[in-house]
């Protein structure tokens, strides 16, 4: 080998030589663009349907936002109520003790209201100190 020849590199070792057709480096051809958008649709479409089942099944939820003890016979309850404009529903409020029994209950009326979020604070009577809240559901009343 004189220093006028360049070494001959076996095919394939490091990668595509230059002298490969540029119709071996395409993407994806349109069937599968096609594919992979009907894909993508479909999935937007399930996901959409799925959080409409999901509010359709459960119309009315809650969420704590805090208690405070009056005294050994009184807690303030303050939550929030997430369901459709218009709608009313009946929450269940508990006051419960260290050991997680239930010390006292409201049952509190809620809405209609114009927005989608509600927040109320009520007081529950205990027959016992509480030290913790819970509301342990919410329901639409139909009216």
């Amino acid at each position: 080998m004189t220093s006028e020849q360049s070494p001959t590199v076996p095919p394939g070792r490091y990668g595509d030589s230059p002298t490969t057709p540029a119709t071996a480096r395409r993407g994806p051809g349109r069937g599968a663009k096609v594919a992979i958008g009907v894909a993508l649709a479909a999935a937007v479409g399930a996901t959409a349907w799925f959080s409409f089942a999901r509010t359709a099944a459960d119309p009315v939820t809650a969420e704590m936002v805090g208690f405070e003890v009056v005294d050994a016979e009184h807690l303030d309850v303050t939550f929030q109520v997430h369901m459709p404009p218009g709608t009313t529903a009946v929450c269940t409020v508990d006051a419960l003790s260290t050991s997680y029994a239930q010390v006292g209950t409201l049952e509190v009326p809620v809405g209609p209201v114009q927005d989608r979020t509600s927040a109320y604070t009520v007081t529950v009577g205990t027959s016992e100190e509480a030290t913790a809240a819970d509301v342990t559901a919410c329901a639409p009343t139909g009216g």
